[in-house]
């Protein structure tokens, strides 16, 4: 059973909008409260967001049926902390119920810790109860949870939005940096421990063994290393001996795993069975895919001398979409991860976000996102500035039709003079300007957990990503919100500021 949000509260839990926030404390999760104060007055803002987390929540159940689970309130307060905060799921945990100004933004009450048992329940917190309900937000839903947010504060800033920058960074899942050995040797690791409990299940002989098996892949792996990092004359035979070595093993044990899924649907198959596959059956075979990929493509390099595509290799065996991304710069020339395409406006807002596919640059990216902005936001651009990533002569021009002043910074040294001799007044400004969008980028970075995903699958990174932009956006629109009520605060004002302490006497 689930309900939007709690309408009659206990007399000691005040209603969300009216929590008193302590304004002197400048620790991040006071104006991300804030923000969810004004999202919670507006009952128009409140109910479209709290809509579009009950459509996911409940996309194929009944809300009116079984046990109490979170609110969609609760959801939402819960998504906008956990990167806004850039807190893991433990943190979160300890927080909601241990957090007393937290919980009451949540419509928890003290009083309900001396409820009976049944209902004390619902004031505890377990981890896996948090990431569970958060995984149920498609990305989206978080982007369309993100475009109400920026809309709400383009109320409160409504100038903001005529002025943009953007740039991509890259996000990084998080894997181990890959070679063939290693990702053979992931791939071996899962496909043997699958195989075996499958096997048990079925009682199929012939995988007793499994741990003895992995213990001999990783002698063969540690070889390989031992080779490539060798500095003798040999080196070359010794790796390819050793891929030769761990390439037969794999081959044997894949081809193994492949007889034991014919061998349990045949002795256990009937007409309907034959249709369908176990999640256990599925995920062996595609441990076993990704495994024999890895390894054809480790027989091509190693052994045939060949050179093989960035497009044709696999990263990583638990998250086969990474990229290998080239950046060339320090102190990470080389990123695993997608590219991520951010556009700022002048109050701070996120206004437009994208994860890039495979393959994609900021060269095809920046036309469709400006059209797609500006279509949302009613025609109200009128400057957007962007870097010579993004630059090309068929942009320069798309770009003309779309905002009044467009500032896309030209390739090459003596292009770029040009281009600032012959630009305008607000060309230069909007040129001068720009650099700000890398500070959104850091503070996405080192305040909102987007340096590296933790989450796992192409759709856990969109999530994951989608959060860190609700609580950058939130962030923002409570800071604006503060500094309104009261500039003298502390929680309106940047941790970066400078602030008179008092020294302490001894």
């Amino acid at each position: 059973m689930r309900i939007a949000f709690e309408v009659h509260p206990t007399l000691d839990c005040p209603p969300p909008d009216q929590v008193p926030l302590n304004l002197q404390c400048r620790d991040e999760i006071v104006p991300i409260l804030r923000g969810l104060q004004y999202i919670y007055s507006d009952d128009a803002l409140r109910k479209t967001i709290l809509n579009l987390v009950g459509k996911d929540v409940n996309r194929t159940t009944s809300k009116k049926l079984g046990r109490p689970g979170l609110s969609y309130w609760e959801i939402t307060v819960l998504a906008g902390v956990r990167l806004g905060c850039n807190f893991d799921y433990d943190k979160l945990q300890d927080l909601a119920e241990q957090h007393r100004t937290l919980r009451l933004m949540m419509g928890i009450g003290s009083w309900q810790e001396d409820q009976r048992e049944d209902n004390q329940k619902r004031t505890k917190f377990d981890w896996r109860t948090i990431r569970d309900n958060l995984c149920w937000l498609r990305p989206e839903t978080l982007q369309k949870i993100n475009h109400a947010v920026v809309a709400a504060g383009h109320t409160v800033a409504p100038e903001a939005i005529k002025q943009v920058r953007g740039d991509s960074f890259v996000v990084e899942t998080d894997i181990h940096y890959p070679t063939e050995s290693s990702l053979i040797n992931d791939g071996l690791r899962k496909v043997l421990k699958l195989s075996a409990e499958f096997a048990r299940e079925h009682g199929v002989a012939g995988w007793r063994q499994h741990e003895q098996l992995h213990k001999t892949v990783r002698q063969q792996v540690r070889a390989i290393g031992q080779a490539a990092r060798s500095k003798s004359a040999n080196k070359e035979k010794r790796v390819q001996k050793g891929y030769r070595v761990l390439l037969a093993t794999a081959n044997d044990l894949l081809v193994r795993a492949s007889l034991l899924l014919v061998t349990v649907r045949v002795l256990t198959a009937t007409p309907t069975d034959l249709l369908s596959r176990t999640a256990k059956e599925q995920a062996i075979k595609h441990y076993v895919d990704l495994t024999r990929q890895v390894c054809e493509t480790a027989r091509r390099r190693v052994l045939a001398g060949e050179t093989i595509r960035n497009a044709e290799k696999i990263f990583s065996i638990f998250e086969p979409h990474t990229e290998l991304i080239k950046r060339n710069k320090e102190p990470n020339p080389i990123q695993f991860g997608h590219n991520v395409l951010v556009i700022e406006d002048a109050a701070g807002f996120v206004c437009h976000y994208e994860v890039m596919g495979n393959g994609v640059q900021d060269v095809d990216s920046v036309v469709p996102a400006m059209k797609e902005l500006q279509k949302r936001c009613g025609g109200k651009i009128e400057r957007a500035s962007f870097d010579r990533g993004f630059h090309s002569p068929e942009n320069q021009e798309e770009l003309a039709k779309i905002v009044a002043h467009p500032c896309l910074a030209a390739k090459g040294e003596k292009k770029g003079r040009e281009q600032q001799e012959q630009g305008g007044v607000i060309f230069r400004e909007s040129r001068r300007r720009h650099p700000g969008v890398e500070s959104a980028i850091g503070a996405l970075q080192a305040g909102n957990g987007m340096e590296r995903c933790r989450d796992r699958s192409k759709r856990g990174y969109e999530r994951y990503v989608g959060l860190g932009i609700l609580g950058r956006n939130l962030h923002v629109l409570g800071k604006l919100l503060i500094a309104q009520e009261d500039s003298a605060c502390q929680a309106g004002k940047s941790k970066r500021q400078k602030v008179a302490y008092s020294v302490p006497p001894f």
